[in-house]
């Protein structure tokens, strides 16, 4: 009798145990996503609201940007309806694994504790740190700066990687905050800034006639859509895409549209 009560309770125990596992965890290991948003015709993906150029509410109150064209490019290739859901940085992980979405489209890198929780797709966009200038400059490496005037902002990643790999001949300008570098650049005072892509690209959108191209990389990080684990199908169909949109100058259009440049040549 008391084996039969000891083993009733261990079976109590085990279902009891399941029972509380995170939902979220046992649809990741147990359901087919692709095959879901394909009978439903809805696939769900979270895009930024508040980080422009890849995210931001138009004049109308839509969504506009990088990501959500992104998201529109995969819902149309999937031949389903996307619903867009605003995330923040701080919740658009979690609104994926606890399944309220069934992608991440949200400028989102990619590292090692991010990888344990979800799979990322192949990179949909530019997310780096560079060197640019005007399109007559010719400037492809850091041993061509020699010479040459470039605007950073002290104390960026640009300011300390550029120190590192510039010829002792480059001058390297600096300035206390990002305005006055961009100004620099804007005014002649430099042949070059060294800054972010996405500043690069609110320069080119506000400034046409002195419109900046990448020259070189300094840091790269670029950005990768987020998908549950164990969704092989899922992953295979949102890779194919973004290199089928890479080929078909799809994804080039929507860096023209947003970043007001084109991909990195080696993207």
């Amino acid at each position: 009798m008391q084996f039969f009560f000891s083993r009733l309770g261990f079976i109590l125990a085990v279902i009891l145990l399941t029972a509380a596992l995170p939902q979220s965890l046992y649809a990741q290991q147990t359901d087919n996503t692709l095959e879901t948003i394909k009978k439903s015709g809805v696939i769900s993906i979270a895009v930024p609201q508040d980080f422009p150029p890849f995210g931001s509410v138009g004049a109308d109150m839509q969504p506009v940007g990088y990501d959500i064209d992104t998201a529109r490019l995969i819902a149309k290739s999937l031949g389903v309806k996307v619903k867009l859901v605003p995330v923040t940085s701080t919740n658009r992980i979690p609104y994926l694994t606890t399944g309220k979405v069934d992608l991440v489209i949200s400028s989102l890198g990619k590292n090692a504790e991010r990888e344990k929780a979800i799979d990322f797709s192949a990179a949909y966009a530019p997310f780096f740190n560079g060197v640019f200038g005007p399109a007559d400059l010719n400037v492809a490496t850091a041993e061509e700066l020699a010479g040459k005037t470039i605007a950073v902002t002290r104390g960026a990643v640009e300011d300390m990687e550029l120190t590192k790999i510039a010829p002792a001949s480059t001058e390297i300008r600096r300035f206390e905050d990002n305005s006055s570098t961009i100004a620099a650049y804007l005014s002649g005072q430099v042949q070059m800034v060294a800054t972010g892509n996405v500043v690069a690209a609110s320069i080119n959108g506000q400034n046409p006639a002195k419109k900046l191209e990448v020259k070189f990389l300094i840091k790269n990080s670029p950005c990768y859509i987020g998908l549950n684990k164990n969704q092989p199908e899922l992953q295979k169909a949102v890779d194919d895409i973004i290199t089928q949109a890479k080929k078909d100058g799809q994804l080039e259009a929507i860096a023209q549209t947003w970043l007001h440049t084109s991909l990195p040549k080696d993207f």
